[in-house]
């Protein structure tokens, strides 16, 4: 068990990057059919750049927060919005082969806070 909660981290830290960091730079670069999926669920060229520059901030965060790791958490909360919304506006819109990802990115945002040893919360 001692293993396996470690493995369970770094498996969802790297796929949370990897899934925030695309998305993120194809809305920053303007990637066309990025471009297309936004502007079909209602968001001009200018909101999807800067959604795309809050993810961007979000993952450069949650990378720096490897080696700082109150950066990492901080990173994670500033993302979870974003994954929030992405899954809302899917469902909304009734693209259900692309909200797996984005719920897929809500429970990871649980996930990656109670594995991680610096995130607590007392309530």
């Amino acid at each position: 068990m001692k293993t396996i909660v470690p493995i369970i981290h770094w498996l969802s830290y790297a796929y949370y990057v990897y899934v925030f960091g695309y998305a993120s730079l194809f809305k920053v670069f303007q990637k066309q059919s990025m471009m297309q999926s936004m502007q079909s669920l209602g968001f001009n060229k200018t909101w999807t750049i800067i959604i795309g520059i809050g993810e961007l901030i979000g993952v450069l965060l949650v990378l720096i927060g490897f080696f700082k790791p109150h950066l990492k958490n901080f990173g994670i909360l500033l993302l979870f919005p974003f994954a929030v919304g992405a899954f809302t506006a899917h469902m909304a819109h009734q693209e259900y082969q692309h909200f797996y990802n984005s719920l897929l990115m809500c429970i990871l945002t649980f996930i990656l806070l109670a594995t991680d040893k610096n995130f607590k919360i007392t309530l």
